[in-house]
């Protein structure tokens, strides 16, 4: 016979468990298509804070590293993290956690830390909410920085004036801008074509080209080129 006190100490025994296993590292499953279920037992949380996400307003231009923003991919917008790192994010409200790759700067509000996608916000029940307490996990390094890089080389830079997905849109914007060139670029396991704009031994004289195009109303921004 079961006994109502056998019953509370059975209970009590699985909150114990429970909560030993909430401190022990977990496998979370991913919803992004290009990774599987993420084990973080051996991650470590690089960065605690408040998301938030962004959406139609900025779909379809482009992000700090070039891309075009699509606001259905699984993207995000961090101040610092290199450019292709890919975190995993949880949402501390829900529990929910979503993969996302790193392609934009931002968010430049209060003491957010990380700008989703809106389907990446989606998928952590924070579409809503509009922000969420979450914590992130490194899950792949991204681009190394500019002083990790072998700079035996002399260094030159270039203006990026666009980026697509096809060839084809990239020559049809590069034929309106003379002077123009598109080049072919892997960004993590997927094609894009850059159109980009001169070459030049310093940041500044790339900048003064800048600022001469976008008085063409041309939009763009200054990059280092691989050497």
């Amino acid at each position: 016979m079961i006994t109502c006190r056998r019953l509370t100490g059975y209970f009590s025994l699985i909150a114990v468990a429970s909560l030993f296993l909430a401190s022990c590292g977990v496998v979370r499953t991913s919803t992004s298509p290009d990774y599987g279920p993420i084990d973080t037992s051996d991650s470590r949380v690089i960065e605690s804070g408040i998301a938030s996400w962004y959406g139609s307003k900025f779909h379809g231009k482009l992000t700090a590293n070039g891309e075009t923003y699509n606001m259905n991919d699984f993207t995000a917008a961090h101040r610092t993290l290199p450019f292709n790192t890919v975190v995993l994010v949880e949402n501390l409200d829900t529990g929910k956690s979503v993969v996302v790759r790193i392609n934009d700067r931002g968010p430049y509000i209060g003491d957010r830390i990380i700008d989703l996608s809106r389907r990446a916000a989606r998928e952590v029940d924070m579409e809503n909410a509009g922000t969420a307490k979450v914590q992130l996990f490194l899950v792949e390094e991204g681009d190394r920085p500019l002083t990790e890089r072998n700079t035996s080389s002399r260094e030159t830079f270039t203006v990026q004036l666009a980026s697509y997905n096809s060839m084809r849109e990239a020559q049809a914007f590069s034929t309106n801008v003379n002077g123009s060139r598109v080049e072919q670029v892997n960004v993590s396991g997927r094609t894009v074509y850059r159109v980009y704009y001169g070459s030049y031994s310093s940041a500044d004289d790339a900048r003064k080209t800048l600022r001469r195009l976008e008085s063409q109303g041309l939009d763009g921004f200054v990059k280092q080129e691989e050497n």
